[in-house]
């Protein structure tokens, strides 16, 4: 489990082919200065599992689901990426719960910069847009953030707005955003599980009073 609290850009070093999937190497210094075989690391958003590792590095295994719905898929040598090791228990809170798994992904619609930060509008898959809400968390490319802004319910095609201060333009991948890029998104767990639970809700029915009576 994860906080979208970026700890440092790390450097994608070599994309191999592996089966049906890639196996990733990423030059990472601070998230492994405490790692071992079998941690959890966020890449991007994306949890991954350390198989291999070295002194500013780590190998990981990416399968074909993993691929096709994330932006991993897209990497190459020399992609910066975000990383953030997985949640010790004594730590502080400071984003919201991110699991690393990622729901889909989003495309860049526009970039609004701002005397001190920036507002990015990125698009939202359908079966993601009930998930969505304003002032809500949402992770993209695994940077923790607060939905500024929505899309009506009604519209024709979904999207939400991020406000990104200083810090986040500085320490993450997404100072670097452009208007097209695609980015990983997980929506907030506990949406999507009061979803899943509404979905198993027995319907209710109306019990009609008796003729002539009151209920």
């Amino acid at each position: 489990m994860f906080t979208g609290i970026i700890e440092e850009q790390g450097t994608i070093t070599a994309v191999d082919p592996s089966g049906d999937g890639v196996r990733l190497t990423v030059r990472a210094p601070l998230a492994v200065s405490d790692a071992a075989r079998g941690d959890s690391i966020s890449i991007s958003g994306v949890c991954l599992t350390v198989t291999d590792q070295t002194s500013d590095g780590f190998t990981a295994d990416v399968m074909k689901q993993t691929l096709d719905m994330s932006t991993l898929g897209t990497f190459d040598a020399g992609t910066p990426v975000n990383v953030e090791r997985a949640l010790a228990a004594h730590a502080r809170l400071g984003g919201h719960i991110v699991q690393g798994h990622i729901d889909g992904t989003g495309r860049v619609l526009a970039v609004r910069p701002g005397d001190q930060w920036r507002v990015i509008r990125i698009s939202l898959p359908a079966t993601l847009a009930p998930l969505v809400v304003d002032k809500g968390s949402i992770a993209v490319d695994g940077v923790s953030l607060t939905v500024s802004d929505v899309s009506a319910p009604t519209a024709s095609e979904h999207w939400f707005e991020i406000s990104l201060i200083p810090e986040t333009l500085e320490k993450t991948t997404l100072g670097e955003r452009g208007v097209g890029d695609d980015v990983n998104l997980e929506t907030d767990i506990l949406a999507r599980h009061v979803q899943r639970l509404v979905r198993f809700s027995p319907p209710t029915h109306s019990i009609p009073a008796e003729e002539g009576g009151s209920r």
